[in-house]
């Protein structure tokens, strides 16, 4: 895992540990033995007052921790749905490549085809490794699909994204000729 998801799991597991180290039902306990015995109606209900604000600070600050354990579980795994999805898209993709791959090769004869013919074998090949069970599988045993595909994926296209955009427009070049 790295270091940008470790950091806030870490800082939540400390958050965790604080919140039960208080030991709240034990000290809530004692409070209420002790306000047992306050005759004061007004000190009996600024205690109990502070006992119920204490007890709901506590409850929303677990909860909060539980809901950050959640976001940087999801932020990791992937569905079930989502890997099925991402199996039928990708086959399809490869298929498209293959097709298009193969049209070309017959047009320039029995070596392209020939080669054409192994890259659809790869190509058959890859679609049975990105399976619906060998990603389940994979994700079980800890690969994390967008740290691992996805990061580099949204790292490329930024950067095609950022050379297309310095490259300059043929509008823009015949504007700067007037």
């Amino acid at each position: 895992m790295d270091p940008t998801c470790t950091q806030p799991i870490i800082e939540m597991g400390v958050s965790l540990a604080e919140l039960a180290v208080k030991g709240t039902a034990s000290a809530v306990n004692k409070k209420i033995r002790a306000a047992k015995e306050e005759k004061n109606i007004e000190n009996l209900r600024t205690t109990y007052d502070e006992l119920i604000n204490e007890v709901l600070l506590e409850r929303e600050e677990a909860v909060r921790i539980a809901q950050a354990y959640k976001s940087e579980l999801d932020r990791i795994v992937i569905s079930d749905d989502d890997i099925e999805h991402l199996h039928n898209t990708v086959a399809m993709v490869l298929e498209i490549f293959n097709s298009s791959q193969m049209t070309t090769a017959m047009a320039q004869g029995e070596e392209a085809t020939k080669k054409a013919q192994d890259t659809a074998n790869s190509l058959s090949q890859i679609k049975c490794l990105i399976s619906v069970d060998t990603l389940k599988t994979m994700q079980l045993l800890g690969f994390n699909y967008k740290a691992a595909i996805g990061e580099p994926l949204t790292q490329i296209c930024a950067d095609a994204i950022s050379a297309w955009g310095s490259k300059k427009s043929p509008m823009q070049n015949s504007q700067r000729k007037k």
